[in-house]
């Protein structure tokens, strides 16, 4: 069946660059054009609104997406005592095992979060609450106790020997893979389903997964696989493993995504090269260089495109120190292949010139989440907290690595920030550093053309033309001209010939 969409305007960020309507046939564009219409089955009016290309996210978690929005609430909670008091509410309405997600101390005025104590007071049941960025989680004793992590690397313990309640690294992935296996495959479908419905009603058509299987385990990315076809939007999986041998089994041709080289700013286990200024240390590496060269030279072999997690200055340097050694042992041939590879880095937060102008070099590609500069970036913030301001400042260089002609797309890290693809937009319209700033239009093509590329889709998505898929999304203003994108929700927004919403 073919459908026409006719609206105002519609940005193709092709040839021709705009047009009046678009006109569908199945699952895919057959053409935009001005003028009168052709003859179709359907058609959809749009008066005054503007279709613009579907927004690819390109660094998603959709079950902790789900879980997150399961109690939001927890994210605006602005002390130790208020989160405290809404973990209560949270967990009069839960049987069983409760995980939640999303708080966030480094915008509080006392830093200090909930005692182990504290949490123990909140309920009898096993409880988890996992920080904003996923690498580090409070629980209380009887999650310690029932989950069995209470020996594992990362307990933090107090002066006298005591567990506090604080989770990193293993234990913190240990402990949460423990509460994952507590959801039936009907409840991961459910949040899978609620998170991909929350991402296109902010005329997001396309996600790249990150799927973590030490986290979440095997089977939540099996139920993906199985269902996918049933959600809204479209899915690119990414699998956080070294076993290269299991994903090519699945039939992924992706491995790594957001396989942590390092950890975060927030929980301190972020690789840094200079210790961190509020804590003894410099961070976690998570990797032996033989280890990871092993690793990206297999992968590289197999044919997948890899990719993994770095923020720290230490592990941005390790990875691409390390894809160099890779290169080095290719011939002149293999070299061309290897840059057409565009293997990944998730991040790439603490990059300074140089090692921006070496991963260009390689033609390694950069996912960047713009809201984690607006959430942390500025003075005062969480970088500045963690590492002064002299580093924080030289945080997430886009303009760089735009002028350094790198592929870069963009995404959320959702739940870590908001999936709504506006507020990445505006983010990278007003970085801390000026300089750095990305103008509108260069903005939106990095959600749309930019985040193709990464998955090697800039044939089917991100921008209209025929034999795209039929992607896109419709807003009564028109984004690309707007003084400001922020709060902008689509009217409609289409996923592979399919109206997934409507205001």
């Amino acid at each position: 069946m073919r459908t026409l969409y006719r609206a105002s305007l519609v940005h193709t960020l092709s040839y021709p660059p705009r047009g009046e309507w678009i006109l569908v046939d199945g699952r895919h564009v057959q053409r935009v054009g001005s003028g009168e219409p052709p003859v179709a089955d359907r058609i959809v009016e749009l008066p005054g609104a503007t279709i613009i290309p579907g927004f690819i996210d390109a660094h998603v978690h959709i079950t902790g997406t789900g879980i997150h929005h399961q109690a939001p609430e927890v994210a605006r909670a602005r002390s130790a005592d208020e989160l405290v008091e809404t973990l209560r509410k949270v967990a009069q309405d839960r049987d069983g095992p409760i995980l939640v997600h999303g708080y966030d101390e480094s915008k509080w005025e006392r830093r200090e979060p909930p005692s182990i104590a504290d949490l123990d007071g909140v309920t009898n049941h096993p409880l988890a609450v996992v920080r904003v960025d996923g690498h580090l989680t409070l629980a209380n004793t009887r999650a310690l106790d029932d989950s069995g992590v209470i020996g594992e690397d990362g307990v933090e313990r107090g002066a006298e020997g005591r567990p506090t309640g604080r989770l990193r690294r293993e234990a913190n992935a240990r402990l949460r893979h423990w509460f994952q296996q507590h959801l039936t495959d009907h409840d991961i479908e459910e949040l899978q389903l609620e998170a991909a419905s929350l991402a296109v009603s902010h005329g997001v058509t396309c996600i790249h997964e990150m799927s973590m299987p030490q986290e979440r385990g095997m089977r939540d990315l099996e139920i993906l696989l199985e269902h996918r076809a049933r959600l809204p939007l479209d899915v690119v999986t990414y699998v956080a493993t070294t076993d290269v041998g299991r994903v090519m089994d699945l039939g992924i041709r992706r491995i790594g995504g957001d396989l942590p080289v390092d950890g975060s700013v927030g929980a301190r286990t972020a690789w840094v090269s200079e210790p961190f200024r509020d804590e003894q240390g410099s961070g976690v590496g998570y990797f032996e260089d033989d280890e990871l060269a092993e690793f990206f030279h297999d992968a590289h072999l197999a044919g997948l495109q890899v990719g993994v997690h770095a923020i720290g200055d230490a592990a941005i340097d390790q990875v691409v120190r390390t894809w160099e050694r890779v290169y080095q042992s290719l011939d002149s041939r293999e070299r061309r292949h290897f840059r057409a590879r565009r293997h990944r880095i998730e991040h790439f937060e603490m990059a300074a010139p140089s090692l921006v102008e070496r991963a260009a070099a390689l033609g390694l590609a950069i996912s960047v989440q713009p809201t984690f500069d607006a959430e942390w970036g500025s003075p005062g913030g969480l970088y500045e907290q963690g590492l002064g301001w002299g580093r924080a400042e030289r945080m997430n260089p886009f303009r760089s690595l735009v002028q350094r002609g790198m592929e870069m797309g963009a995404g959320s890290d959702s739940p870590i920030t908001t999936i709504d693809p506006m507020a990445g937009i505006a983010a990278f319209e007003a970085h801390h550093d000026p300089a750095q700033r990305l103008l509108r239009d260069e903005a939106i093509r990095a959600y749309t053309v930019g985040s193709a590329r990464l998955a090697h889709q800039e044939d089917k998505k991100g921008s209209l033309a025929p034999g795209t898929h039929a992607d896109f999304a419709a807003y009564d203003v028109d984004p690309v001209a707007v003084e400001s994108v922020a709060g902008a929700r689509p009217v409609l927004t289409v996923s592979l010939g399919r109206d997934v919403y409507a205001a």
